[in-house]
């Protein structure tokens, strides 16, 4: 089944004989319990919250929450509780994990631990977004926003990875990849037209299976194909992009924030890399964010 929709998740998870189960980082916070609630009580996952249970269980009755749709694990320090919620992935015991209260980088430390974490050594680990644009006839495949400021050829080859393997867990059988820079031209002093040049005759020459993989191509091309039409551009990818690969984390970052702030997008997105799918949500992130987040690391859970 191809997903059109970031919604058309939720029916796919609902249809799941076994739930996934979701383990949250130390949840003494009302935005993630909410959102935890709100993917339980739509049938996306089982929800495991680690942290205060007393903090937890007050949250739950002041907003009216049934604390029983919970498994809740007593944990009142937060460095514990990212470590129990790690723990509980490793020991096969939850799917899924989401980032609570705790701080990015006490979160980060519990994931990246090399004895008790959940990445095995030279991964690299990244940011998948996936966004449902109004301007655009499909869903957009996103990355890096968040994690990696300049990637290195070898970071962009596991980029390229991450989000065909999002994008055909999506229904999307062969994906095409835009490799984003700011000219379609390939400028040797331009390092991502360099990148994109070498990683699109990688794909071209089947060292990068699966996919359909063209650049350097900048963003009016990868999306329009009008602008393919008039700059001459003749690319399957052209004007019909699943995924961008963003050259850098400040160009990625600033599409990510103004498709949401300004486009009116839909998304969700995980840090992806890691033993599991992990959600890294801002505290900026509205419920529904966090809840397309929850969905995607669900779906890629498999």
């Amino acid at each position: 089944m191809k997903i059109e929709k970031i919604s058309d998740i939720y029916e796919v998870l609902k249809n799941y004989t076994r739930k996934k189960r979701l383990v949250v980082a130390y949840a003494n916070d009302s935005h993630s319990i909410e959102a935890v609630y709100q993917a339980v009580k739509a049938g996306l996952v089982e929800g495991i919250l680690v942290g205060d249970s007393e903090v937890i269980k007050n949250v739950c009755q002041e907003q009216g929450y049934d604390v029983s749709c919970f498994k809740i694990i007593h944990e009142p320090n937060d460095v514990r509780g990212a470590q129990t919620a790690v723990e509980m992935i490793r020991n096969g015991e939850a799917d899924v994990i989401m980032k609570g209260l705790v701080s990015t980088d006490k979160y980060m430390r519990a994931i990246l631990n090399k004895e008790k974490g959940l990445v095995t050594p030279n991964t690299t680990l990244s940011h998948v977004t996936v966004m449902e644009c109004p301007a655009y006839h499909k869903l957009l495949i996103v990355s890096d926003a968040a994690i990696i400021p300049c990637p290195d050829l070898n970071q962009k080859m596991s980029i390229i990875k991450y989000v065909t393997t999002t994008a055909k867990a999506l229904g999307v059988e062969k994906p095409k990849v835009a490799l984003i820079a700011p000219t379609e031209q390939v400028l040797p002093k331009v390092q991502s037209t360099v990148d994109a040049a070498i990683l699109s005759k990688m794909g071209e020459r089947g060292q990068i299976p699966g996919v359909i993989i063209d650049g350097p191509m900048a963003l009016d091309v990868a999306v329009d194909k009008e602008a393919a039409e008039i700059k001459k551009i003749r690319s399957e990818v052209a004007g019909d992009a699943d995924c961008l690969v963003f050259p850098n984390l400040e160009s990625g970052n600033v599409f990510y924030k103004t498709n949401t702030k300004l486009g009116g997008a839909k998304v969700g997105a995980v840090l992806v890399g890691a033993k599991v799918p992990s959600v890294l949500s801002s505290r900026g992130d509205s419920v529904e964010t966090k809840l397309n987040s929850i969905a995607l690391a669900a779906i890629l859970s498999e």
